[in-house]
């Protein structure tokens, strides 16, 4: 029986835009062709986000956080993870 080939894979650009509105603020933007849902952000180090829980996010649709911490660009990054229309999780890090 001949071996079975992987199967290939196909890169999966990140769907977002970041805007930086202001020192304390991030914007998210949707520039991808799909929408994606169950989106959320979450920090990683000293820092903390307000942002609104995001169940859907279309294309061209934009989320707007605000980031409070002393020192974020030494110590503190941001995880956004979404989950694309087939299901699959993804997690993408954002560094001050």
């Amino acid at each position: 029986m001949p071996a079975s080939r992987p199967r290939p894979v196909t890169a999966y650009r990140v769907p977002f835009h970041v805007e930086r509105p202001g020192p304390d603020r991030l914007r998210l933007v949707n520039a991808g062709a799909e929408t994606v849902s169950r989106v959320l952000l979450l920090v990683h180090g000293p820092g903390l986000v307000d942002a609104d829980p995001i169940g859907a996010l279309a294309p061209g649709e934009a989320v707007e956080a605000r980031v409070r911490g002393r020192d974020l660009a030494l110590a503190t990054s941001i995880v956004v993870r979404w989950f694309r229309e087939d299901g699959e999780e993804y997690l993408w890090r954002i560094a001050f």
